[in-house]
């Protein structure tokens, strides 16, 4: 008998068809082709939704209050969470692919556009990207095993290239669409944006995948396709598979040595890859001096390139139907090129962004090479145990990636601790004291800082003797005056300042004082009758008392200056304590009247300043106008620098080494994978691998013979 190839569909309908999505028959080529392109789709979505927030991870780590350390810890958790879910996911191998996807779609596009931008602080955006994780756990384990579905041996490379494209046009969109609608220097409230737009987007394509996505029938999925010439066969063997015999204990089946190393290898491989999608722009930004806008543009050549390489050494791999060489050409090249990418980071803002991105591109690019022919020859190990458990062999490799993540994020801040500081503050502190050497932008207060840097000593001398340098800048005259004064004068003055104020401020009192004085002492002498005269001055009695104990005419002068002695009365103990300075004093000082006048006010000052050292003057006095500049840098500038300037030094001084010690253990994680290569399947002669098909071409014609189909 013959049986037709046509590729007929089995076309439920009204809602039904939304949920039921298995094909009877194997698709045609144009078909096929639409929904490995909706898979691969499906696929740069969700990986978008994953890491959106590493275009503006440096935004979010200030507005929500979230240093470098628990930003990894969380992330490394949300791995764990989705290693689990890529567990769960083996599921599909019994109730279907598509569904996951389309219903996980729509889960992660409400949460990204809408649930995780409304955060207000870290813990509720982490558990938000916790849920995204889980589910995004799931759908990345059905995506690849739908391609895997779709496509046979022959073309598995080329099919993988365009899926693993799918995450890495997912960060290509990230860091195109940021540096799109990111300007120069953005608020930190602004990381919101990014997640809307991606979040929208991601609706779009659900409701795509929702009416458009298929998927073949387990009988037809759960069966070996080498080549496009082995459908008929496939469709005929189907109709006695064992469906469930070839399900049962799917995990017992699989958890092999050749399939976790092989898995453990490509894991510890992309280490690197997954340091890039957490903290690309961070480093970039950190330890280059890039802006946030360049830093994601840096990132568009990192992705841009991956994109090449992955869908590029697909068709490659499947020309010369090896796996093996490629992997070791790639993991060759990544690991030369990770030497050269990690000794840039001694250089930091002298590298060019050309030259920076030059090598962002060949490490990105070897990366590709290795790691497609490495999942289409996984794929392959997992049919060579068992065709029907593809999805469950991706979900045990979806497991162990996601915990290697873990592992390797947990790991991540003990090497690299310097970027809370540089992310939290070392923006702040460089635009006050230094600005962006890289775009020869000044520091606000370059100048002032760099004199306080070069003049600590200088700048703690004026510190401590700051209010009398002080007062003598914003007083030359007086600081004038007061030098033309001899030291003697100033100190008598000093002495009897009191009294001294007292007669310059009150002449006429001490002039009449003056005049009276023999008048005075005889009233002091008897100054209970005079007293008493005071008080009744018309008593008889009393002014005879009076006249009596001073003479008649000393009485006569008291009466005719009685209101004169009155308006003294008040002043009698300014004027008693005048009476005791000395004639010396006043001889000393009077040729200075004008001049202490003028110091008078600011005698307290004066006398402080006096204590300051000579050699103290003469070790600002040069640098009397930096001082000043530093003096007019806000107070809160000031405290903030001081707060928050040393440790940012500290961490910018050692950040540039520990990355360096990071990427060294990339490099080693490289070579590692390089060693597990030899496990995998396929050939390394490309003459062997087409033996390989011409053999298995034989033995499928022998096999429709048995069965009487005609191609």
């Amino acid at each position: 008998m013959s049986m037709a190839t046509a590729g007929s569909v089995a076309s439920p309908r009204g809602l039904s068809s939304l949920w039921n999505r298995q094909l009877d028959n194997y698709p045609d080529t144009g078909p096929r082709l639409m929904y490995l392109g909706i898979t691969v789709l499906s696929t740069v979505m969700l990986y978008w939704e994953l890491y959106v927030g590493g275009s503006v991870s440096t935004l979010f780590l200030q507005k929500l209050h979230m240093s470098f350390s628990f930003l990894v810890y969380t992330t490394a958790f949300g791995a764990l969470i989705g290693a689990f879910g890529s567990l769960f996911a083996g599921l599909t191998d019994r109730l279907g692919r598509t569904n996951i996807v389309v219903i996980g779609l729509f889960f992660t596009a409400v949460f990204v556009a809408f649930i995780i931008p409304s955060a207000t602080s870290k813990w509720p955006f982490t558990i938000e990207t916790w849920v995204v994780a889980a589910v995004e756990g799931m759908c990345l384990v059905a995506t690849p095993a739908l391609i895997r579905d779709f496509s046979p041996q022959v073309g598995r490379a080329t099919a993988m290239g365009f899926w693993t494209s799918g995450p890495v046009l997912g960060s290509l969109v990230v860091f195109e669409v940021a540096t799109k609608t990111i300007g120069s220097h953005p608020s930190p409230a602004f990381w919101t944006h990014e997640f809307r737009i991606c979040g929208i987007a991601g609706l779009v394509v659900a409701v795509l995948a929702m009416f458009l996505l298929k998927e073949l029938s387990p009988g037809l999925r759960d069966q070996l396709m080498v080549t496009m010439r082995d459908r008929a066969l496939i469709e005929a063997r189907a109709k006695g598979i064992n469906i469930d015999e070839a399900l049962r204990n799917p995990f017992k089946q699989l958890v092999r040595p050749d399939i976790i190393i092989s898995a453990v290898g490509i894991s510890i491989f992309l280490v690197i890859y997954y340091t890039a999608v957490l903290a690309g722009l961070i480093y970039f930004t950190t330890v280059f001096g890039f802006s946030v806008k360049d830093g994601d543009a840096l990132g568009n050549w990192n992705w841009g390139f991956n994109v090449i390489a992955v869908i590029g050494i697909g068709f490659v791999s499947d020309r010369f139907k090896v796996r093996k060489p490629f992997m070791v050409i790639g993991g060759v090249g990544a690991a030369v090129m990770t030497v050269f990418y990690l000794e840039q980071a001694s250089h930091g803002p002298t590298t060019g962004y050309y030259h920076l991105a030059v090598l962002v591109a060949a490490l990105s690019f070897c990366l590709g090479v290795a790691y497609v022919p490495w999942m289409a020859s996984f794929t392959e190990l997992v049919e060579h145990h068992n065709p029907a458990l593809t999805a469950t062999g991706l979900a045990i490799w979806g497991w162990i990636i996601r915990v290697i993540v873990f592992v390797s994020y947990l790991i991540l801040p003990s090497v690299i601790n310097t970027v809370t500081p540089l992310v939290t503050y070392g923006g702040t502190v460089s635009a006050y004291t230094v600005g962006s050497p890289r775009y020869h932008i000044p520091g606000q207060y370059e100048s002032q800082f760099a004199f306080a840097a070069a003049h600590a000593d200088v700048v703690a001398t004026a510190t401590k003797y700051s209010s009398e340098l002080t007062f003598a800048s914003t007083h030359p005259t007086v600081i004038a005056t007061a030098q033309k004064i001899p030291p003697s004068v100033i100190a008598a003055a000093t002495s009897y300042s009191s009294e001294l104020s007292f007669a310059a401020t009150h002449p006429t009192v001490v002039a009449t004082a003056e005049r009276l004085k023999p008048v005075l002492t005889a009233i002091a002498a008897h100054q209970s009758v005079f007293t008493q005269l005071f008080i009744d001055p018309t008593s008889t009695t009393a002014q005879a008392q009076a006249e009596a104990a001073v003479g008649p005419a000393v009485f006569a002068q008291v009466v005719a200056n009685k209101a004169a002695i009155l308006t003294l009365a008040p002043y009698q103990t300014q004027l008693t304590a005048l009476e005791s300075v000395p004639p010396s004093v006043f001889a000393q000082v009077t040729p200075y009247a004008a001049d202490l006048a003028i110091i008078s006010p600011f005698s307290t000052q004066l006398t402080a300043l006096a204590t300051v050292p000579s050699s103290a003057i003469a070790q600002v006095t040069p640098y009397s106008a930096q001082l000043a500049a530093l003096s007019a840098v806000p107070a809160s500038v000031i405290a903030y620098v001081t707060a928050h300037g040393a440790a940012v030094a500290k961490a910018a001084s050692k950040t540039s080494n520990q990355w360096k010690t990071w990427y060294w253990i990339c490099f080693g994680c490289m070579i590692a994978f390089l060693g597990t290569v030899p496990l995998m399947r396929g050939r390394w002669s490309p003459k062997a691998a087409r033996a390989d098909e011409e053999a298995h071409e034989a033995l499928v014609q022998a096999e429709m013979a048995k069965l009487g189909i005609t191609a």
